[in-house]
């Protein structure tokens, strides 16, 4: 199983909306079959691990046992379901990591699999199957996307002088691990004073990978035409008060003025099918969503050498945990989660 999880994160950033998948199909403790899912529309894992099943083997799919981190579709969606494929094949045990939660599926799966006289082994290190594709269960359960804060800090909590300046803190290895952590997400969003400031592009240029939908809050439509954000590169969606309009690769998506952005943001999100969300800044729009409890994961970058005497304080975590934590030179990267309540 730990296998099938090693195999499914190959396929990070690039099978949203669909969950991360890894198989692996072994007889008397031979693996004669690996496979996963790699791309959203392409074949999922189980389907990919029989065809990748060597011809010398092929006589011992029905005498095996397939392996798989997720609950095996039996709908027909992008492609068939992955069920029929099993059944046809005539394999007499599934082992599966955890139930697939998607309405669509929520056990159907299981059940087809028992009916067609296989014998179903479910969960199987469950927390951690779970946790492989917590993006997906929480786009479903919560309806929102998975919402990553994510930034850097000076040893003295700062994360801009006050006069706005650009103030370089992070270290160029930590810049290749943002742009890292930019092509697993689905989305990226940014404030106003920020893009106003810093005329981001917010693409992935120094990691391999696909640039995540940019979202922009731009309240009074105050970005120039100019800017790196509206240059129609990648699809960008401003989130204002003015109009609702598609110019281009832009949205620009109207909110109501009398309710909380951060939870219309989330709304539009899960309604766009955006699984997940990192928000770069700035300091008031992350503060926003640590107050209204609209978080799941905190990625803070300090640099524990540089301190600046006056300057705009970094956001302040409430609820959260500690789970991790890196140096990269002179660097300190914490991970944290938030703490659901009981």
């Amino acid at each position: 199983m730990r296998r099938c999880f090693e195999l499914a994160k190959q396929g990070e950033g690039n099978v949203a909306p669909n969950p991360m998948v890894g198989a692996v199909l072994v007889f008397n403790d031979l693996i004669i079959g690996e496979g996963y899912h790699s791309e959203f529309g392409k074949e999922h894992a189980e389907v990919n691990c029989i065809n990748n099943v060597a011809n010398e083997h092929l006589h011992l799919i029905n005498q095996s046992t397939l392996y798989v981190s997720l609950e095996p579709c039996s709908h027909f969606g992008k492609t068939p379901p992955c069920t029929n494929s099993i059944i046809e094949k005539k394999i007499p045990k599934v082992v599966i990591g955890c139930q697939d939660s998607f309405l669509q599926v929520d056990g159907r799966g299981i059940e087809t699999l028992r009916t067609a006289g296989i014998e179903v082994v479910c969960p199987i290190l469950e927390e951690d199957a779970l946790d492989l594709n917590k993006r997906f269960f929480t786009f479903h359960a919560k309806h929102r996307p998975y919402i990553i804060l994510k930034w850097a800090q000076t040893a003295n909590a700062m994360i801009a002088q006050n006069n706005y300046s650009r103030l370089l803190i992070s270290h160029e290895i930590t810049n290749r691990q943002v742009h890292k952590w930019r092509s697993e997400e689905a989305s990226i969003l940014v404030g106003t004073t920020t893009a106003l400031l810093d005329n981001p592009s917010l693409t992935n240029r120094l990691w391999p990978g696909k640039t995540p939908i940019r979202l922009v809050i731009d309240s009074n439509l105050k970005i120039q035409a100019t800017s790196y954000l509206l240059d129609g590169s990648v699809q960008t969606i401003v989130f204002n008060s003015i109009k609702q309009e598609q110019v281009g690769a832009t949205l620009y998506f109207k909110l109501l003025g009398n309710k909380s952005w951060v939870s219309q943001i989330s709304e539009a999100l899960h309604q766009m099918n955006i699984q997940s969300l990192l928000v770069e800044g700035g300091a008031n729009l992350l503060q926003s969503f640590i107050d209204e409890n609209y978080w799941d994961e905190a990625r803070v970058i300090t640099n524990t050498t540089m301190e600046v005497s006056e300057g705009l304080k970094a956001p302040i975590l409430k609820n959260a945990e500690k789970y991790y934590s890196e140096a990269v030179e002179k660097d300190l990267i914490q991970y944290y989660r938030r703490i659901m309540a009981s």
